[in-house]
């Protein structure tokens, strides 16, 4: 198995950044902005912060930190229970700054924690950052939401009120689960690894991204997939950026492309 990847980010209509993402290859810690490719293992982190400008932005890069050092060093001879141990101590990092300074109070972040082999994708998430599997003309979620979205959907979906209400419902972005420090209520988690196919395209991203519409995100992957992960994650944000929103949310997205696959056996 061999990978590209690219990330990219942008404030959206605010002026401040509450996103975070980091990805480790072989030759180390990449931020984005960032690029890799022919790669055959690697892992992404990313988390969206809420509380504040300073509080979100804290949250989430402790997050991904703690994140990536604790699945790095983690003993569990399983990938799945060492992304749970480095969710459970990421948690507890957010948790131990707003104990050191209680003016932090309130701050949280989701996050999506990915790792890639040659066995394929395996995942630990919490919160509503997406994570989609495009595959040949199909786009599918890989992890839960844990916003009140689907709630409200299940509510129109059985008449109690008009999909046009649950649409414009102001409480469809409250979280049901968060790292905050305190127990997390959902975890999302991969039962074993997904294995992956040539071509396929794995996208994590903060709700910003939610802007688009699958439809639109699976046209913009098909239009520049042939130029690679930087052609995706550009477009994906210019066509962010073209919708207007005035109150856009940051969006950041770590794009996935499977440039090579061992055929089964």
């Amino acid at each position: 198995m061999a990978f590209e990847y690219a990330s990219r980010a942008t404030k959206g209509a605010r002026n401040y950044q509450e996103d975070a993402a980091t990805v480790r290859t072989a030759g180390g810690e990449h931020p984005v902005p960032a690029t890799g490719q022919g790669l055959t293992a690697f892992t992404a982190v990313l988390a969206d912060g809420m509380g504040g400008h300073a509080g979100g932005a804290l949250a989430s890069t402790t997050a991904c930190s703690v994140f990536m050092r604790s699945l790095e060093a983690s003993a569990a001879a399983e990938v799945t229970d060492r992304l749970d141990d480095a969710l459970k101590l990421a948690n507890a990092a957010i948790g131990q700054c707003v104990e050191e300074n209680p003016a932090l109070d309130g701050m949280g972040c989701t996050l999506i924690g990915t790792v890639f082999s040659a066995a394929g994708v395996e995942w630990v998430s919490v919160g509503d950052s997406p994570l989609y599997l495009l595959r040949q003309a199909e786009i599918v979620s890989l992890n839960e939401d844990h916003s009140l979205a689907p709630e409200i959907d299940k509510l129109a979906a059985a008449g109690h009120l008009s999909w046009e209400d649950a649409k414009n419902d102001p409480r469809r972005h409250f979280l049901r689960s968060a790292l905050t420090g305190a127990d997390m209520e959902l975890i999302d988690r991969s039962r074993r690894a997904l294995p992956l196919e040539k071509d396929d395209v794995v996208i994590l991203a903060s709700d910003g991204i939610h802007t688009l519409s699958s439809a639109d995100i699976m046209r913009i992957v098909q239009e520049n997939v042939v130029r690679g992960c930087e052609a995706i994650a550009d477009a994906l944000l210019a066509a962010v950026e073209a919708a207007g929103d005035i109150y856009q949310d940051n969006t950041t997205v770590v794009v996935i492309r499977v440039t090579e696959a061992v055929a089964a056996t």
